[in-house]
């Protein structure tokens, strides 16, 4: 039954703006730190930013800092992701992930013990 499930994927232009949704089930959604990453086709699946549940602390990789924010709404069990100003190099597919121990790591990506199935952006000019 746990389960992530992604949305609002799509086409977005530079200098435009995309909000991904991660919606969670089958576990207690505060006691875990979830996750955003990447993979754009034919390179490594790579951490983009994480929030902790329980106190909403959050963190940003350098290339998402200032442009990405992460954003949670606990009464649904769902996680955001806003793109703002999006560059093509964000095109990729996009999972959200679930660290159970809250290591609050995104180099760590076995900590992630569940993961959704992805979410494609597409950055166009």
């Amino acid at each position: 039954e746990v389960q992530l499930v992604e949305s609002g994927g799509g086409l977005v232009q530079t200098g435009g703006s995309l909000r991904l949704s991660c919606a969670a089930s089958g576990f207690i959604f505060e006691d875990y730190v979830i996750g955003w990453f990447r993979q754009a086709p034919g390179k490594e699946r790579k951490g983009v930013s994480y929030i902790m549940i329980k106190d909403g602390s959050t963190h940003y990789t350098d290339s998402a800092k200032g442009r990405f924010t992460i954003s949670s709404d606990n009464a649904k069990n769902t996680v955001y992701l806003q793109m703002n100003s999006p560059k093509p190099d964000d095109a990729a597919v996009y999972y959200c992930a679930a660290d159970s121990l809250r290591h609050g790591d995104l180099t760590d990506l076995a900590a992630f013990d569940q993961w959704g199935q992805g979410a494609q952006v597409t950055v166009s000019t």
